[in-house]
């Protein structure tokens, strides 16, 4: 795969940034010409994975988090969402439907969810360094007849 457009930003972690972050990245997917389930995907995956670093990543505090995207020649498109909070001590745990640190009232399906809209999610994170979810997904759009 060889990239051909990519774009990076970064902004506070708070949660009237989400919906910036959610339309910044489809407005970005767009140029890939996908069907508007396959944009609703994406929304979603990075809505959650935007989510979790506001709620998990820097507690009470508020911190920066990062986002990379990146449109490849075969219609993939890899998303980054990074933060460099506390971390995940046992992403494994993490990833399991209905795990919730936090408890309450969270429902513990963020990672399910991902999971479900894109073709791959990968977790790392590294306690007191900060958590980083790529998402990626094949769109049909322009390169469906290219393969």
């Amino acid at each position: 795969m060889k990239a051909i457009n990519s774009m990076s930003m970064s902004f506070e972690s708070r949660s009237v940034n989400e919906g910036f972050a959610r339309v910044t990245v489809s407005s970005f997917a767009a140029q890939l010409d996908p069907t508007l389930e396959e944009l609703s995907d994406v929304k979603t995956a990075v809505s959650e994975a935007v989510t979790n670093c506001i709620v998990h990543a820097y507690g009470n505090s508020s911190g920066k988090i990062y986002i990379y995207a990146c449109i490849y020649d075969n219609g993939t498109i890899r998303i980054r969402i990074k933060d460099r909070g506390c971390g995940i001590e046992d992403v494994k745990r993490a990833m399991q439907p209905l795990y919730s640190s936090l408890g309450g009232e969270r429902a513990g399906l963020g990672f399910a969810v991902m999971e479900s809209f894109m073709d791959k999610v990968k977790v790392r994170s590294t306690v007191g360094k900060g958590t980083s979810v790529t998402l990626e997904k094949r769109i049909s759009g322009k390169f469906e007849n290219e393969n």
